[in-house]
C-alpha cells in the first residue's frame, strides 16, 4: 500500500518541468522524511496558488487581488511600461534591479501556426493603457526568437498612432563569454545593439 502512494507521488512530480524520474524519486523520499508541518506547508502553498491566483486587472501579472503589488506601488515610474510575454519574465527583470516602471504581460507570443493570434494576446489592453495613461515609453522585452521578434514588430505597428516611444531591449553577447563561440545571429544582434562609449 505504501509503495502505491510513493509511486503516485513520483508520477505526479514527474509532471513538473525539468523533473525526471530519478529527481522525482529523490524528491518523493525527501518529502516523506520532512516534518509533517513542512510537507503540509508545501501542499497548502500549491493549493493556495491554484485557488487564489488570478491576473492583475491592469498588467496581467499573477496576483491574489485586483491589482498586483507592482501596479499598487506608488513609487514606481508610471510613464514607462516593460512588455513581457509571461508573468515569470517579470521576476527575471525585477531581479536585475534596473527597471522601476510598470509591466504589461501579453500571456504569450504571436504564433499563427499555434493559434496564437493578436486577439488572444493582451495587445489591445496595452494600447488602451497607452491611450488612457500618461505613458512615455514602451520597452519591448519579448524573447529574442522568431515569435518574440514578430510580436515586438506587431506591437510597434499597433502603437504607431500614439505619441509614445517604443524601444526594444538589447541583446547579444553575454558578459564573460568569448566572441569566437558566438553564433552569427547573436553576434549580428550585438553589433546592431552597440552604443556609444
Amino acid at each position: 500500500m505504501a509503495q502505491g502512494i510513493i509511486e503516485n507521488l513520483i508520477t505526479e512530480l514527474t509532471k513538473l518541468p525539468g523533473i525526471g524520474r530519478k529527481t522525482a524519486q529523490r524528491l518523493a523520499f525527501f518529502i516523506l522524511a520532512m516534518p509533517e508541518e513542512s510537507a503540509k506547508g508545501i501542499a497548502k502553498a500549491i493549493n493556495d496558488v491554484k485557488e487564489k491566483s488570478r491576473f492583475c486587472s491592469s498588467c496581467f501579472n499573477i496576483t491574489d487581488s485586483d491589482l498586483c503589488e507592482i501596479c499598487e506601488d506608488g513609487s514606481r515610474d508610471r510613464t514607462r511600461i516593460c512588455v513581457v510575454e509571461e508573468p515569470s519574465n517579470i521576476l527575471v527583470v525585477e531581479r536585475a534591479r534596473t527597471f522601476n516602471g510598470l509591466y504589461h504581460v501579453l500571456l504569450g507570443a504571436l504564433s499563427p501556426i499555434d493559434g496564437m493570434t493578436p486577439d488572444r494576446l493582451k495587445i489591445a489592453e496595452l494600447a488602451e493603457r497607452v491611450k488612457n495613461d500618461s505613458v512615455s515609453e514602451i520597452i519591448l522585452a519579448t524573447n529574442p526568437n522568431t515569435k518574440g521578434e514578430m510580436t515586438a514588430q506587431y506591437i510597434k505597428d499597433v502603437l504607431k498612432p500614439f505619441d509614445v516611444r517604443v524601444t526594444r531591449i538589447a541583446y547579444g553577447l553575454p558578459i564573460g563569454s568569448d566572441i569566437e563561440f558566438a553564433d552569427e545571429v547573436t553576434l549580428s544582434k550585438a553589433i546592431e545593439g552597440r552604443r556609444e562609449m
